[in-house]
């Protein structure tokens, strides 16, 4: 049977996808379970897909360019008692599916996630960290591996497609609601935090959380215009 599933949203991810699948090749190899990959491909242009399919991914072929239906359009594939989700441009820690499943092996535990580390350090980027990590502390909702019981994402419905951008944040909130009314919580697997890279600072300046998404991500919590400029700006746009 197989434990987990790990999904991994990929539009033009030829470059850095086989990083990730060889991290993840590693955490395989630890874990006494079996683990089911799958890429969803999000209509790439380049390799993505065949690169995926010939490491013995199963692929997810996926139109919308929207990232909620692209984690959807994979969960589909899953077979799993879990559901993992990381982002192509990152790398898993070599125990990760081991500390999954002590995690869900406990009935307090609805889901969490792993955390993340930067590639590299910068003074912007500590910074960045600075401000961010207040809000995981108090929430008790981190990023990196995403993951929990598939019956239970079966039970939010997955993802909110209608939403262009922090479908992750809404989907962990409602994960948390979920685990409140039956006693249980997120966790935050630290030892086994993901590597994730670099390239929305490389591209857009380390200090561009305070100078881009802060600043237009205000307005964009009430306004639908906004929320769509925002996305298509850092999120949409062809930079691989």
């Amino acid at each position: 049977m197989i434990r987990h599933s790990l999904v991994i949203p990929a539009y033009n991810e030829a470059r850095l996808l086989p990083r990730l699948l060889d991290s993840v090749d590693a955490a395989r190899a630890r874990c006494k379970h079996e683990v089911q990959v799958i890429v969803a491909d999000n209509a790439s242009t380049d390799a993505t897909a065949s690169i995926a399919a010939t490491r013995g991914c199963e692929v997810a072929r996926v139109e919308k360019r929207r990232i909620a239906c692209v984690r959807n359009g994979g969960a589909r594939l899953a077979c799993g008692e879990s559901l993992c989700f990381i982002d192509a441009d990152s790398r898993i820690h070599p125990e990760t599916f081991n500390a999954i499943d002590a995690a869900l092996a406990r009935p307090d535990v609805v889901g969490g996630a792993t955390g993340v580390l930067p590639e590299r350090w910068s003074l912007g980027i500590a910074m960045t960290w600075m401000v961010m990590m207040p809000v995981v502390w108090a929430t008790g909702m981190d990023t990196g591996v995403i993951f929990c019981r598939r019956a239970d994402f079966q039970v939010l419905g997955g993802y909110d497609e209608e939403r262009e951008l922090a479908e992750d944040v809404a989907f962990m909130w409602a994960l948390k609601r979920l685990g409140a009314r039956r006693g249980q919580r997120l966790v935050r697997l630290t030892q086994v935090k993901a590597i994730t890279s670099m390239r929305k600072f490389d591209r857009h300046g380390d200090w561009h959380y305070f100078t881009t998404v802060i600043p237009q991500g205000v307005p964009a919590m009430f306004r639908r215009s906004a929320r769509t400029k925002l996305a298509q700006r850092y999120w949409y746009t062809d930079d691989r």
